[in-house]
């Protein structure tokens, strides 16, 4: 299953604000064996967020959009997933009465702009969880889906792992994991050792999985990362063979770490580091 991140706001082009939405929802994604292959980043433009979004539609089963659910005129996410549906927002009284509750809990007033948080696109579904004042939405698009969550970042932590998430699981109905180790090698620069690595590059280039990539950090020297994506860590595990591959070509090892960065749909998600 492919997932798309739409993370919409303005201020995330100007470089005011860092993206971090789209890089905690892409850890979990991996967690638990989704695959994402493309995030986006759009600003507060109708067009533009629709474009994004159909985009997104064409190549993945999976939308999920964070940002653009407030109460102000730039908040375009609900209207944009409309018009992609192509179907009219609707004003749901029942969500008005929960929004008008969370600012009585927090002794605000509740302000006509507020109101137009309430609007749904036709045929979507407001999540039931509301940490904040702006509902979540489940949107069906045939068989594929669009999950709006808010851009506050507990918010949106919140709605995921209570909403998404399971829906998630449900769609999938597989179990999914994400392996990967890797290597910190030192005294080399990338091109040596990519080069010392040319011939198992290509044999794994030629399969989708596992995959292998070179990453430069300079505390740690050169990074040296193999993932493999399988039914279960058993199949996804890589073999001790590989594992020593770097030791063998001559490379040195500074470290080896082992991630475990997703675990089965269903169950717990455990992490483990080796060193």
């Amino acid at each position: 299953m492919r997932c798309e991140i739409v993370a919409v706001g303005t201020e995330l082009l100007l470089g005011q604000v860092v993206d971090t939405n789209s890089t905690w929802l892409a850890e979990q994604l991996a967690l638990h064996g989704v695959d994402c292959h493309f995030q986006t980043r759009v600003g507060d433009n109708l067009a533009r967020i629709e474009e994004a979004l159909r985009a997104a539609l064409a190549r993945s089963e999976i939308v999920i959009t964070c940002g653009g659910l407030g109460p102000t005129q730039d908040d375009l996410t609900r209207e944009a997933i409309a018009q992609t549906m192509r179907v009219p927002l609707k004003r749901d009284p029942l969500l008005i009465k929960r929004i008008t509750a969370v600012f009585a809990e927090r002794n605000r007033p509740f302000l006509d702009n507020n109101a137009q948080q309430a609007d749904v696109p036709d045929g979507a579904l407001p999540m039931a969880t509301l940490p904040g004042t702006a509902p979540g939405l489940i949107c069906p698009f045939g068989a594929k889906r669009i999950y709006a969550l808010p851009g506050v970042p507990w918010e949106m932590q919140t709605m995921f792992l209570a909403e998404v998430l399971p829906d998630i699981k449900r769609l999938a109905d597989t179990a999914s994991v994400i392996q990967s180790h890797t290597f910190y090698c030192w005294g080399q620069g990338e091109s040596a050792i990519a080069s010392r690595l040319a011939d198992r590059f290509d044999a794994l280039d030629r399969k989708p999985n596992p995959t292998i990539a070179f990453l430069a950090d300079e505390r740690l020297g050169i990074r040296v990362r193999l993932t493999a994506k399988a039914a279960n860590a058993t199949r996804a595990r890589l073999t001790g063979k590989l594992r020593a591959q770097p030791r063998q070509m001559g490379l040195s090892v500074t470290k080896l770490r082992q991630f475990y960065l997703s675990t089965p749909l269903c169950g717990a998600c455990p992490r483990r580091e080796n060193f």
